[in-house]
């Protein structure tokens, strides 16, 4: 299983840094790495929520999901597959290792994301996104990955599964629910 937050396959982070930096930068303040770093993997809200309070935004969570939304849904469908990745899913599948998609993004942000790339997603027999957890439960929480491994016909067992994740929430959740993890 190979559950993953959308940098492992897409170049997305990129496009939130540049979206994130220029909401910052229009009320004078600075998105940082360590910023992004606390937010990487969580659910929108939830990231939303602590952006705004860490730099003192004066936006409500809300709006700053609503701006950040609309500039990120412009831009999603520009993602490029990182390096490799194609060749690699194609292998694993072929060779019928079960794949999934375990990300802190919506299912309609995982759509918009992954439009030009339909082919290579439809390898995934598994895909949960935030949209399916409770609030509060995202990375680093275990759960998004520990239901993803429960979705396989037979379940996974999380032992078995490896994980690649770029963001410290997801390498989190993915050690708390037992697995495997490659951090990129």
């Amino acid at each position: 299983m190979l559950p993953k937050q959308s940098p492992w396959l897409l170049d997305t982070e990129r496009i939130y840094t540049e979206v994130f930096q220029s909401i910052c930068g229009e009320y004078g303040k600075e998105y940082t790495w360590a910023l992004k770093a606390r937010v990487m993997g969580r659910p929108a809200r939830e990231a939303a929520a602590i952006i705004c309070q860490s730099v003192g935004l004066p936006l409500e969570p809300e709006e700053l999901l609503v701006e950040s939304s609309r500039r990120l849904h412009e831009r999603f469908p520009s993602a490029q597959l990182m390096p490799g990745v194609e060749r690699l899913v194609t292998h694993l599948s072929a060779h019928g290792v079960p794949l999934a998609v375990a990300t802190g993004s919506s299912r309609e942000t995982l759509q918009r994301k992954t439009e030009q790339h339909g082919r290579l997603f439809n390898h995934m027999q598994v895909v949960v996104t935030s949209d399916e957890l409770a609030a509060g439960h995202g990375k680093p929480a275990p759960d998004i990955f520990l239901k993803a491994a429960s979705r396989f016909i037979p379940p996974a067992q999380p032992a078995k599964c490896l994980v690649f994740e770029d963001a410290p929430n997801g390498v989190g959740g993915a050690k708390a629910a037992g697995m495997q993890v490659y951090k990129y």
